[in-house]
Order: C-alpha cells, then sequence, then structure tokens
C-alpha cells in the first residue's frame, strides 16, 4: 500500500463538469472498488478522493497516476485520465511499422516462426489481425478456399460468410470472446462499438445481448474446425508484453494455436510439406 501523504485540495471552478470523476467512478465499478477501497490502495483519504471525483479538488498528475495505477488501467486509459485531468499524455504509441519497433517486429518475426507448422497470429487491442504464420495461413486458406477474409479476428468468427460456418464448436468459441469483448468494452467505445457489431450477426443467441454468459473469459480455449470428413482441434495460448512503456506493445496479443490431437498435428504438417 502506499502511503504518500495527500496535498490540501485545491478548489475547482463552481459548475464545472467532472469527467475525471465520471472516469474514476466508472474505472471503480470495473474494478469492483467502493471509494474507501480505492482510497486505501493509493495511500490517500477518503474524503480527499470524495473531492477529486466530485470537482472540489483538483488533484496533482501525480495523484492522477497514483490512482490509475491503484485501479490497474492499461497505459491507453491512464492517457485518457491524465488529459480529462489536464495533463499531457504519459506514455507514447509507436506504430509497428516504426522504425524504433523494428527489434520488436523481429521477436515477433520470430514467435510466428517458431511456432510452425502450426498456426499463430498477432492482434492489437480491438482485434485486429497485425501479422500471421505461415502455418495459419496455410490452414485458414484451406478452410476458406482461398475466400477474402475479414482483418478482424471477431469478424471472422462471427460472420456466416467468413470461418464461422467451419468451427464446429461455434457456440462455445464465440461465447469466450463476448466474454472477452465484453471486459473491455466496460471502458472502451470502440469496443462496445464492436460488441454491438458482432452481436447484431445472425443466429447469435439472444441471451448473449443482455451478457447472460455466466463465469469470466477462461484462460485457454479450444476450438475445432471441420470441413467435410476433416475434424481439426486446436488449444491456445495468449502472449502479451505486459512491462512495456509503449501504449502498441502494451496492447498486443500473440495467439498460438497448438494441436490437441496427432491428427490434427499431422495435417498442419502435411499442409507445410505440400509445394
Amino acid at each position: 500500500m502506499n502511503t504518500m501523504t495527500s496535498p490540501p485540495p485545491r478548489s475547482a471552478p463552481a459548475g464545472a463538469d467532472h469527467p475525471l470523476g465520471d472516469l474514476l467512478r466508472q474505472w471503480r465499478a470495473v474494478r469492483r472498488m467502493s471509494q474507501m477501497d480505492l482510497a486505501l490502495e493509493a495511500g490517500i483519504s477518503t474524503r480527499h478522493l470524495s473531492y477529486v471525483e466530485t470537482g472540489k479538488a483538483r488533484p496533482s498528475r501525480e495523484l492522477v497516476a497514483l490512482l490509475a495505477g491503484a485501479l490497474d488501467m492499461p497505459m491507453r486509459d491512464r492517457n485518457a485520465l491524465l488529459v480529462v485531468a489536464g495533463y499531457a499524455p504519459g506514455y507514447r504509441e509507436t506504430p509497428l511499422s516504426d522504425p524504433q519497433m523494428a527489434l520488436m517486429r523481429r521477436a515477433v518475426d520470430c514467435i510466428l516462426a517458431q511456432h510452425e507448422p502450426y498456426p499463430a497470429f498477432v492482434v492489437n487491442r480491438y482485434w485486429d489481425v497485425l501479422m500471421t504464420s505461415q502455418g495459419l495461413l496455410r490452414v485458414f486458406g484451406w478452410l476458406r478456399d482461398g475466400a477474402q477474409p475479414h482483418g478482424n479476428i471477431m469478424r471472422q468468427v462471427f460472420d456466416p460468410a467468413d470461418m464461422r460456418p467451419f468451427v464446429e464448436n461455434w457456440e462455445e468459441v464465440a461465447g469466450e470472446l463476448i466474454r472477452h469483448l465484453d471486459h473491455e468494452a466496460a471502458t472502451d467505445q470502440t469496443s462496445r462499438a464492436l460488441l454491438d457489431e458482432v452481436l447484431a450477426y445472425p443466429d447469435v443467441p439472444a441471451r448473449w445481448e443482455h451478457r447472460e454468459l455466466g463465469a469470466a473469459p477462461l484462460p485457454l480455449m479450444t476450438v475445432t474446425f471441420r470441413k467435410g470428413d476433416r475434424r481439426l482441434t486446436f488449444f491456445s495460448t495468449l502472449t502479451t508484453f505486459g512491462t512495456s512503456r509503449d501504449i502498441t506493445l502494451e496492447e498486443l496479443r500473440v495467439e498460438c494455436m497448438y494441436p490437441a490431437d496427432e491428427e490434427t498435428a499431422a495435417f498442419c504438417r502435411s499442409l507445410a510439406e505440400e509445394p
């Protein structure tokens, strides 16, 4: 627990809006923290936190960063919190194509190459596909017969014109993805819009629109693809770069799909051996 002494409150202008307080309350709800919980975690008084949330006190940059840390907010959201408090963002966002990211791209390329001949891919916070392994291109190309895919994993799985007809356990897989997206949508408008979009696809269970999905997302997901008499089953692991100081890197997710049986492994090897 941080026991930093709180500075005396500084009054905000009368009648001012309080977007900072709105964001803090929103994140407290997501983290299931009361005002007292957050105050204790941040090492400040509940009264001071109340003043910050209602706009009666204008927090220092250091206090805003402290509250963001206590709420375990991602970098992008910490920047948003700083901006609404009247401060400059604290974290940079470097495009993956930038020369500064060359070493990181090489590291990701190594992960994808080492996973051959099995599928692997890289997505950003919004499930847009950024990089793929050759194994994924071969397996998904075989399933689709060359049809043009969406560039977003959520749309691929939910669109009946894309991967959905080949996912034998579609409702299980789609339900897990909805759990992940619903968690992200709690604090992000772009994720919320994507969630609304995928829920609008045909034959999505009506109960999902009311978030009746049960437990939190599972750490491991299994997907079974079927085409004709051929069935391929994979389980996936997710790699993130959580110690980064860059938003782009923090939001990268590398998903590696491993064969769940020898039949699947042998088929992936056979695709890799084709000329």
